[in-house]
């Protein structure tokens, strides 16, 4: 395949991971949260929390960028069961412990009051971030193991702290120990930027944690070619999720996916397998860097990669006639209407 391990590299530090200007955003607008939080219950005489603790994309650092800074920060909140009662002795619903969370971090600042949605409080901030708080529970179990319950539409079993540990390990003892390391990680996000390229896919599409647990299962590391590992363990997924579309989750005993014909699976293989066909081309003898780059464009949706002026003209005169509707029978194949080309 024509080598454009460089440039992938370049795409992925540019336009795809957060800048350290961002993340420091969010740290600080995360930590001044957990501030109001604290303020906000102790204010209100309601129990103190064992901790705050971030998850994630955020925690895990496959967050990535977005063009309207639609960025959903994880910053979950913990309460030991036994402080956790209502007013008649009894535990707290999980209705009940979200509203607290949400009555503490109320501020008369805010233009969008916080709000309680099924797995969390969401914190809402003008600039386009907002900070969802989910709200757990410690408990002890019968053989004297500590574990956690989400607020959710009723407390159930959850443990984003070893979902963290998890995929953190897996980048380290997957990915090649080169001076490029985290590959599985990049990996990862690529594939996330890939199935957030068009507006158009995002209601049909799977969760980022569910590309994340697809990556860990099938990535391809190669120590030379970043865009080889991308393109292999693209097809890696196609092939497992041509024999299974269940995805587990990775330390809880229950499945990601809804049943075996999820629609969104098979919608994320369909634009895999979409991509791995434009991909093909690159595989040509005669496959020039400017035709390659066009691909790698057209698979992100980005005029990223740089293509020949004569090429980048060409596309423009192809595109204005289509506009003319000159080319009105010829419209519809040059197109793909369920978004997998550029402007799908």
């Amino acid at each position: 395949m024509f080598d454009c391990h460089k440039l992938l590299l370049k795409y992925h530090n540019e336009n795809v991971g957060l800048s350290t200007g961002d993340r420091k955003e969010m740290r600080e607008r995360r930590n001044a949260n957990r501030k109001r939080l604290k303020a906000g219950l102790k204010k209100e005489g309601k129990p103190n929390p064992l901790g705050c603790y971030s998850q994630g994309s955020y925690a895990m650092w496959t967050m990535i960028q977005d063009d309207n800074k639609d960025y959903d920060i994880d910053d979950g909140v913990y309460f030991d069961k036994a402080a956790l009662v209502g007013p008649k002795g009894g535990d707290k619903t999980a209705r009940d412990a979200k509203e607290m969370v949400q009555n503490a971090v109320s501020d008369d600042k805010f233009k969008k009051e916080p709000d309680c949605r099924t797995n969390c409080v969401r914190v809402y901030y003008d600039a386009g971030y907002h900070v969802d708080i989910p709200v757990y529970r410690q408990i002890t179990n019968g053989a004297g193991e500590v574990e956690f319950e989400l607020a959710s539409s009723d407390w159930k079993k959850s443990d984003p702290l070893a979902v963290t540990k998890w995929f953190k390990e897996q980048v380290k003892e997957q990915s090649p120990n080169t001076v490029n390391g985290g590959q599985l990680r990049r990996v990862t996000k690529l594939l996330k930027a890939f199935a957030r390229s068009r507006l158009s896919w995002r209601a049909s599409m799977v969760s980022g944690f569910v590309i994340s647990k697809l990556v860990t299962e099938v990535y391809v590391p190669n120590d030379e070619r970043e865009d080889l590992s991308l393109r292999d363990t693209m097809q890696a997924i196609v092939d497992r999720l041509d024999y299974n579309k269940e995805v587990e989750h990775p330390v809880l005993d229950e499945c990601l996916t809804s049943g075996p014909d999820d629609p969104k699976v098979t919608f994320f293989k369909d634009k895999l397998a979409w991509a791995l066909g434009k991909l093909d081309s690159l595989n040509q003898q005669d496959c020039s860097a400017s035709q390659a780059h066009k691909v790698w464009n057209l698979v992100f949706s980005t005029e990223f990669f740089p293509v020949d002026d004569e090429e980048k003209n060409a596309t423009r005169t192809s595109s204005s006639i289509l506009k003319d509707g000159s080319l009105a029978g010829a419209s519809e194949a040059a197109v793909d209407r369920r978004g997998g080309d550029r402007y799908g």
